[in-house]
């Protein structure tokens, strides 16, 4: 299934064909054997189904069979993730960006910080997280301190079952789904959690597409245009640290809860961005996220129907 979360938090499936013209969204929210609360910050009911997704699947399945979609359009996409306990990201997984960091990291700090050549897991504020409809807003600060502001499309994992101690055989049962992730990351000398978790920095959609329509989570292409320009194609047989592998790294290290937001990586290609800049996120079977950029002095456009579509390559 590909689960969306809609207008006032509400739990649609996205049906129909493999393009904006013809795709749709059937509200499932009813079929929940518990009660909708679209308060974001108190809304059990998103960690729930994450957790129990498998006791549902049928009857969700079923909602959205018997329902009448509306098209794409008519509703406002959020991001695919409710007040989760953390975001977990991964660093340093594709061999190609860890090379290219070493150019990045001499032109934006004037030397290569060894230690972030090396595979491992931070975290981001879920205050960061955006959505289809949103924009990427760059700090006016970071601006006018002259530090590149990068993109960074990923691969991300949704916690379904969460866990301690997960071991690496089976943690792929523990993810609920997968969607299209952009780490946007000022490059300068701060922490790197305070570099990532500005607001917006953390684009999350188009929806979730469920680990089991997903397929291999080791066979996706990955995809971002900046302005049409081509800046990341990648497959994510090339990580360094596989799927399931982090589940586990990360889980022995913290709990991870029903909802958890996992980044896996970011490919090789990342570079900066700018205030008028539209990016173009695709991973195949997964969908499509495009965002305009903007600095925060400027108000937002709404949300054009052309953001977020499904498709079914990158």
């Amino acid at each position: 299934m590909k689960l969306a979360l809609f207008d006032d938090h509400r739990l649609g499936a996205v049906v129909g064909g493999d393009d904006d013209s013809t795709a749709g969204l059937v509200d499932i929210t009813d079929a929940l054997p518990w009660p909708h609360d679209p308060d974001p910050l108190t809304a059990g009911w998103w960690r729930r189904l994450c957790r129990d997704f498998d006791q549902v699947r049928d009857a969700l399945r079923d909602a959205a069979a018997a329902g009448s979609p509306v098209p794409l359009d008519e509703v406002r996409l959020l991001a695919p993730a409710l007040n989760p306990s953390k975001i977990v990201a991964a660093a340093s997984n594709y061999a190609a960006h860890v090379e290219e960091m070493h150019g990045v990291q001499q032109r934006t700090l004037g030397r290569v910080e060894s230690w972030m050549m090396h595979f491992d897991v931070f975290l981001k504020s879920p205050s960061a997280m955006a959505g289809p409809c949103d924009e990427i807003v760059l700090p006016a600060a970071e601006l006018e301190a002259g530090h590149e502001i990068h993109h960074e499309s990923e691969l991300v994992a949704i916690v379904g079952r969460g866990g301690k101690d997960i071991p690496v055989a089976g943690a792929l049962d523990h993810v609920l789904g997968y969607t299209i992730g952009l780490d946007i990351t000022v490059r300068s000398p701060a922490d790197r959690s305070r570099r990532k978790s500005h607001d917006t920095f953390a684009p999350l959609g188009p929806w979730i597409t469920t680990a089991d329509e997903a397929g291999d989570p080791a066979d996706l292409d990955i995809a971002l245009q900046v302005n049409g320009t081509d800046r990341q194609r990648v497959n994510t047989r090339d990580l360094l640290t596989g799927v399931g592998e982090i589940v586990s790294y990360a889980s022995h290290m913290m709990t991870l809860l029903p909802g958890d937001v996992l980044f896996t990586g970011a490919p090789p290609g990342v570079g900066p961005i700018a205030p008028g800049d539209v990016l173009d996120a695709r991973i195949s079977r997964l969908g499509r996220l495009r965002l305009p950029v903007r600095d925060d002095g400027l108000p937002g456009d709404g949300c054009p129907t052309d953001r977020a579509v499904a498709t079914g390559t990158a």
